[in-house]
């Protein structure tokens, strides 16, 4: 299935079953806005879960933290938002729409990428079992050809970037043939730079005094909270701070459904540690957020690590992991190895210090920070996406499935009586009481048994548990695991064992 397909597919999907609605949709919708319906806001709810007992519950040295959204703008000064947070942009001054000029090369570079990637599925089939894959790439001509062209690309980005060079990354879309996807034409205007900040007025003052933004990030309400946390409790290094949060961007393309949106909401942890330790950490927090990925089984070679062409002014070391989404790989979550930039830039800026006393080396210093960084949003795409499947079943039938992990999904049963009489809808709803305290379950007594599962795999749920008249007699139901569809029976005594089993968080960390 083409690319473009798959999204809309997704898109669709998320629609008619209320996962994500368009933003105010009953006035032809706001570009780039979107609300969580009914099921997204309680998969969204199950990622954060998921990203909470990881970061938070299971390490000792990690608390939480929950920062406002309006903070004083001289945080924005400090952080270099005020200064530096731009974006290059150009115009096709045919279509007079509006580019990145780092996603257009991106976006080529990706074309190149695939047609790296047609080439080695072509050599596997040929192969098969006995194909070795690295080989195939350090050997292949046109493998080696087309490396070395990216390499070449992103060597010249990274050094127009660097140097700020807007006049040759203007030149090296030129040189590309680089064209507008609306028009078709390389008639382009030169390359500036454009401030992602959101202004706003803080109360009834006008003008530049009662100026003040929406954050574009949640890592500074965690920076200026460090002494607080510290202190407060009694935090020893390496430690750390997570939270999770809304932040604003505006965003000149905002595009590919919920990938980049205006407003999105961020999971992330800073850690701090002793100067000299941060390569160490940087590793670690790699290795941890690989694995925290992995663990959801949405498929290992959906996953990549690709390290920053150029990095922020306030890191040592960058690397995103990326995920294969229906629109190719793109970044999920961050790496950073921030160095002490934030706290020493708070600190000069306040005139506050932002030290740890380190009794070991009998001295105060600056910590410095290694951040992992999610986009709660892309996380949701990722699973959404990877999700979705239609399958053929025995006898020519057809089924559209949400693989949602289980410890995921918006619902997690589903309570189905056989039939809405013979005390079966009675007894269905003592099943619903047994359940919902520890579960999202959902009830449903209306159609044939057959079309009600159909149902519930469109949206994700695990089990079905159906209520026959046995189960008047035997005190047992029927339990369908979605994925199999296979079903047995299982005593009501022993059913949230069973559930549990399937459905919980712990089979995450396992």
């Amino acid at each position: 299935m083409a690319q473009e397909d798959q999204l809309k597919k997704v898109i669709g999907h998320a629609k008619e079953y209320g996962f994500v609605f368009p933003s105010s949709e009953i006035y032809d919708g706001l570009s780039a806005a979107y609300d969580y319906g009914q099921l997204g806001v309680e998969l969204k709810n199950n990622i954060k879960a998921y990203w909470w007992a990881a970061m938070v519950r299971m390490h000792e040295n990690i608390v939480g933290l929950d920062a406002s959204i309006f903070m004083h703008p001289t945080t924005w000064k400090a952080s270099g938002h005020t200064d530096a947070f731009n974006d290059p942009l150009i115009d096709n001054k045919d279509s007079k729409k509006r580019y990145r000029a780092d996603v257009l090369i991106e976006e080529y570079i990706a074309k190149i990428d695939a047609k790296i990637a047609k080439d080695v599925k072509k050599a596997q089939k040929r192969f098969g079992d006995a194909f070795d894959k690295a080989e195939f790439l350090s050997t292949n001509g046109n493998c080696l050809r087309r490396q070395a062209e990216i390499d070449g690309i992103n060597d010249r980005f990274k050094a127009a970037m660097e140097a700020d060079d807007l006049v040759a990354v203007k030149a090296l879309i030129e040189d590309l043939g680089i064209a507008c996807p609306v028009s078709g034409s390389r008639n382009w205007t030169d390359v500036r730079q454009f401030n992602l900040m959101f202004k706003t007025e803080l109360g009834a003052v006008s003008g530049d005094a009662g100026v003040i933004y929406l954050r574009p990030e949640t890592a500074q309400g965690i920076f200026v909270n460090f002494l607080n946390v510290q202190k407060s409790g009694r935090m020893k290094l390496p430690f750390g701070i997570a939270q999770i949060g809304k932040a604003f961007r505006n965003e000149i393309i905002a595009r590919q459904f919920i990938f980049r949106m205006r407003e999105f909401e961020q999971m992330e942890m800073q850690f701090f540690v002793a100067p000299g330790d941060q390569t160490k950490w940087y590793e670690y927090w790699k290795d941890q957020r690989i694995a925290w990925h992995k663990a959801l089984g949405l498929g290992e070679e959906k996953y990549r690590f690709h390290d920053h062409i150029k990095l922020a002014h306030y890191a040592d070391a960058a690397s995103d992991i990326e995920f294969d989404f229906p629109m190719g790989f793109k970044e999920l979550e961050g790496i950073h190895s921030r160095t002490d930039f934030d706290l020493k830039a708070h600190e000069e800026h306040s005139g506050r210090k932002l030290r740890f006393y380190d009794p070991e080396r009998e001295e105060s210093y600056v910590p410095y920070v290694v951040e992992t960084s999610l986009g709660l949003d892309r996380m949701f795409l990722a699973v959404l996406s990877s999700a979705l499947r239609e399958e053929q079943l025995e006898g020519g039938s057809e089924r559209t499935v949400m693989c949602i992990p289980p410890a995921l999904a918006p619902v997690k049963v589903a309570i189905l009586p056989l039939l809405k009489k013979d005390g079966l809808p009675e007894k269905a709803r003592e099943v619903l009481q047994l359940l919902k305290l520890n579960y999202n379950v959902q009830y449903d007594e209306k159609d044939a048994i057959g079309r009600r599962y159909r149902r519930q795999d469109a949206i994700g749920t695990p089990l079905c548990v159906t209520i026959d008249h046995d189960t008047l007699t035997d005190g047992a139901v029927t339990l369908r695991d979605r994925d199999t569809m296979e079903q047995q029976r299982v005593a009501i005594e022993d059913l949230t064992a069973a559930v549990e089993a399937k459905v919980s968080m712990a089979t995450l960390f396992s």
